[in-house]
């Protein structure tokens, strides 16, 4: 798959967001909406932090634009997010009626978008977005690995030895 520069920019500033998320003890997943090149909000996961299961980056970045669009539909944007989106998070790209979906590493465990299930593109539901993998995907890959590899190192430094 061929990505323009714009959308390289965008995948940046999503992961810009993750790490912020990462910082803040969060699962470091970014995402960025936007309606042509404007950009409409940027945001990180914070479910922890908040105590809403539903705060999900991508969740968090439709809340936003549609607050600054006055619209609950979001036709016409692209939704830019580090990680393969969940079940949660491609419901709520159905409904918002987002047209383009970029993400960057697949997950194989919970993926909704074409690793587990093909939410958005099987034809089983009302709306169907385009969706495009891969992009900058060894970066968005490789935070994920050294946030994990990390809390698994400090939870193993924290055991009383034995």
């Amino acid at each position: 798959m061929i990505f323009s520069d714009f959308d390289k920019r965008m995948m940046s500033l999503a992961l810009a967001a993750a790490r912020g998320s990462a910082e803040a003890g969060e699962v470091p997943v970014g995402a960025v909406i936007c309606q042509g090149e404007t950009v409409l909000a940027v945001a990180g996961n914070h479910p922890i932090t908040t105590a809403d299961p539903t705060a999900h980056a991508e969740v968090a970045v439709i809340r936003e634009a549609a607050r600054k669009v006055g619209n609950y539909r979001l036709p016409g944007t692209t939704l830019y997010v580090t990680l393969e989106p969940c079940l949660m998070c491609m419901g709520a790209i159905i409904h918002s009626r987002i047209e383009r979906l970029v993400f960057g590493a697949r997950d194989p465990k919970t993926g909704a978008a074409c690793s587990k299930y093909r939410i958005g593109r099987d034809g089983l539901l009302n709306h169907t977005v385009r969706i495009e993998s891969g992009l900058l995907d060894r970066q968005c890959g490789a935070l994920l690995v050294s946030f994990f590899s990390t809390r698994r190192q400090s939870r193993t430094d924290s055991q009383p030895d034995s």
